[in-house]
């Protein structure tokens, strides 16, 4: 065993009996390489990566590739998913030199972690276009021995292009506040829209909910584009492909990473919490807004899934599940027509057109379950079933391995989703599994200074927390306070967003991933664009804009329209690379709508969360100090923004007909006057 044994996260325990003689990241390893005077070799994965484990098993577990790292090198494992600071750092670095990135992630440094070489997957011999993994050890020592001068130069020059890669610079905005930046993004997303078979682009498809997103909120609040595909149209079609494909688990709920083709079948599939933090709040959504039933149930099903299959040993939820099983990718989800005859009997003809078999396998001589495309998921009496049936029969397979790790950000991101689908469909398991998942947060995941951590795994947690943690926490304590009607969690939330501005925004640009506390590397990256989650940056303001409203705060309120300000060269430029932003920045424009309801009127407080409205904010319950509260009769609603009172609402239909009102083109814009009744 080496020292990665004692590691929280399972993906580096995973490599805790290689015979590469691992270091995990730190200054031990780097004062070694100094020791030794040999380079780093840094290689960056994480647990439900496939090819992560297919270099693994040829090279890392190969004793005689092991020799050649251990004697030549200081070999270092990092998790990206608790490590995001030093993923980010050398993934620049990476794109720099090569063009294009991926795990594994692996990357040569000097002693004073400066990259000179970067790439990614590595196999053990040459194949075409790659270089094999033993000879590209050999190439970097020799390079070391006799080609020091060169090599410094290339880590000097390196370190400057991740420099510029890990910080970007837009440049000044170029379009006036007052642009509908909704609309624009929306353009855009018209222009890449796969008519066909739904989302945005090109295979492979990924889900990105924030892009859907996108489309709801510029439907609710109309102005479609004309001619061509409406905002609604591309939003549902892209849900509808995604729901009834093979990237959705038809039989457990939840959905896979990304589908590998253009049709939404064969997923690469491994599952990651936040893929269904995402999609659950895009689905909740939809339905919120058309009522269909369909999106209610891809809902349920993904809550379920992550209750279910994801609770972690002791508290929280688990990160992910691989991809393989039994050695095999996605061996777990595959079957055959004689499986299913052996589940189902008579039945399975019928099921197996149902699940899209007739055809015949659609990946490595076995089937995908899918349903026809676009094809509704609400299921008959049979097809549920035929859905128990299998299900509980591939219950005794070898699962995937489970990423038991729980990491803040993704948790925050589920319990926030998970408070909006308790509070909109009314669902008490759900609300209780919210707030038993924030209690947890709050229990297990900050230190004794209070400062909150990223990682936590078998009652330890480990690693300071980053801005993505705290923005997230920041709306999942909102959240569950509009949930609940509890002022404790506005007290979270505000403490949260006291120190995510405090530790992660230096000066006035955006957050930085890591707080001013944390150990220095060769650049501290900045939060601004999207990625596989939203960016830090665009999550805190549009949750500091939110709580800002709820608790009376201005500077919360000022803060987060700062950080838009922030993001607005690249929201003008390359509003899809900053699908978060884009929704803050019309927050912005619009103003956040706050409701009050003073009093005991759940009527009117299930109507507020029943509906789709993106930019209100719900205060009821116990009353806080905040002017919103100043001189609310009980029993009435109040219906607010920028400014701009409606008559107090008693009835629901009077609460329905103020908050029809706030989407009127006549409610007075943020820059307007207006006049607080």
């Amino acid at each position: 065993m080496n020292r990665l044994v004692h590691e929280t996260s399972p993906y580096l325990r995973q490599h805790a009996d290689n015979p590469v003689d691992w270091f995990p990241w730190g200054d031990e390893a780097f004062e070694e390489a100094r020791r030794r005077d040999v380079p780093v070799f840094l290689s960056i994965g994480y647990s439900a990566c496939h090819w992560c484990h297919v270099m693994a098993h040829e090279s890392f577990e190969d004793d005689e590739l092991a020799e050649v790292l251990n004697t030549g090198f200081v070999p270092v494992k990092v998790d990206r998913e608790e490590r995001p600071d030093v993923d980010a750092v050398y993934m620049a670095a990476t794109l720099a030199m090569s063009g294009h990135g991926g795990w594994p992630m692996s990357v040569f440094l000097t002693p004073d972690a400066r990259p000179f070489f970067a790439g990614t997957y590595f196999p053990p011999q040459d194949r075409p276009a790659l270089p094999g993994f033993g000879r590209l050890l050999e190439a970097i020592t020799e390079a070391w021995r006799e080609r020091r001068q060169e090599v410094e130069r290339q880590a000097d020059a390196l370190a400057a292009a991740a420099a510029e890669q890990a910080v970007p610079d837009f440049g000044p905005r170029s379009a006036p506040e007052s642009v509908d930046v909704v609309g624009a993004a929306v353009d855009q997303l018209a222009a890449r829209f796969d008519r066909r078979w739904g989302g945005f682009g090109p295979a492979p498809k990924f889900p990105q909910p924030a892009l859907v997103e996108l489309c709801l909120r510029r439907h609710r609040v109309g102005g479609d584009r004309e001619p061509g595909p409406s905002a609604l149209e591309m939003a549902e079609h892209t849900l509808a492909a995604m729901a009834s494909g093979g990237i959705h688990d038809h039989l457990g709920g939840g959905f896979c990473r990304y589908s590998t083709d253009e049709t939404w079948t064969v997923p690469h599939f491994e599952k990651m919490l936040y893929d269904q933090a995402g999609l659950t709040r895009a689905y909740l959504h939809a339905w919120q807004l058309t009522g269909d039933g369909q999106w209610l149930q891809v809902v349920s099903d993904t809550v379920a899934y992550v209750l279910r299959d994801l609770a972690a040993p002791g508290g929280g939820l688990c990160s992910a599940e691989d991809a393989d099983s039994e050695g095999e990718e996605g061996r777990f989800y595959l079957w055959t027509p004689e499986e299913l005859a052996r589940v189902l009997g008579a039945d399975a003809d019928r099921a197996a057109r149902n699940y899209g078999m007739e055809g015949g396998p659609n990946f490595e001589g076995r089937s995908i379950l899918r349903l026809a495309p676009g094809a509704s998921v609400l299921r008959t009496p049979e097809v549920e079933r035929w859905r128990h049936a299998l299900y509980e029969a591939r219950g005794p397979r070898v699962r995937p391995g489970r990423d038991d790790k729980v990491l803040t950000e993704w948790n925050a991101m589920f319990c926030s989703a998970l408070a909006d689908a308790a509070a909109a469909a009314a669902q008490p398991a759900w609300k209780e599994a919210a707030e038993t998942l924030a209690r947890f947060l709050l229990a297990n995941l900050r230190d004794s200074s209070g400062r909150w951590m990223r990682s936590w795994q078998g009652g330890r947690a480990r690693h300071l927390g980053y801005a993505a943690d705290y923005a997230w926490l920041v709306d999942c304590f909102t959240r569950v306070a509009e949930l609940t009607g509890e002022t404790s969690w506005l007290a979270h939330a505000a403490s949260t967003a006291s120190e995510l501005l405090r530790l992660f925004r230096p000066d006035a640009g955006p957050l930085r991933t890591t707080g001013e506390d944390a150990e220095a590397l060769i650049v501290r990256p900045a939060e601004v664009l999207d990625d596989a989650t939203p960016s830090a940056t665009a999550v805190a303001a549009t949750a500091l804009l939110r709580l800002g409203a709820l608790c009376g705060d201005a500077q919360l309120s000022g803060a987060g329209a700062e950080l838009v300000d922030t993001l607005r060269p690249v929201i003008d430029r390359q509003p899809l690379a900053a699908a978060f932003g884009v929704a803050g920045a019309e927050l912005v424009r619009r103003g956040v709508t706050e409701v009050v309801i003073p009093g005991s009127r759940p009527d009117l407080v299930s109507l507020v969360h029943r509906r789709y409205e993106p930019d209100v904010v719900l205060a009821w319950g116990e009353r806080t100090g905040s002017p919103l509260w100043e001189g609310r009769a009980e029993g009435l609603a109040y219906v607010c923004t920028n400014r701009w009172c409606a008559p107090p609402a008693g009835s629901p239909d009077e609460l329905e007909e103020r908050l029809d009102g706030v989407h009127s083109p006549a409610r007075p814009l943020l820059n307007d006057s207006a006049v607080r009744l």
